[in-house]
């Protein structure tokens, strides 16, 4: 069978979120430390290797909750945190990507399905 990777992770905080600012300084907030870490950790519990070569993404997200939200905010901040847990070296590898909004879930979520192109 193909190489896949395929995580379940917690629901993935919004840019506004993820990012800091002290000054002229970015940084990452604790909110992106925090589900950075999560990603690792579920990609160390499965023994994650990266995926060489060009990719395709499928990504389905279970918001947390019925506030309007707009599923393009959290992509940034997933995609860079399966790229710093080792799924793929740049997430410029990708291709192809498919993300779709499912029913809610009382803690939120969402699951990711990285495959080669």
């Amino acid at each position: 069978m193909e190489k896949h990777i395929e995580l379940l992770l917690p629901w993935p905080p919004s840019v506004n979120h993820y990012w800091g600012q002290a000054g002229t300084r970015r940084f990452i907030g604790k909110k992106g430390v925090a589900f950075r870490a999560s990603v690792l950790k579920e990609c160390l519990e499965g023994a994650v290797r990266p995926i060489e070569g060009r990719l395709s993404v499928h990504i389905s997200l279970f918001p947390p909750d019925r506030r309007k939200r707009d599923i393009d905010n959290v992509l940034k901040s997933l995609l860079d945190a399966c790229e710093h847990a080792g799924c793929y070296a740049s997430d410029s590898q990708i291709d192809e990507l498919h993300i779709v909004r499912m029913e809610n879930r009382k803690e939120g979520g969402c699951s990711i399905l990285i495959l080669p192109r």
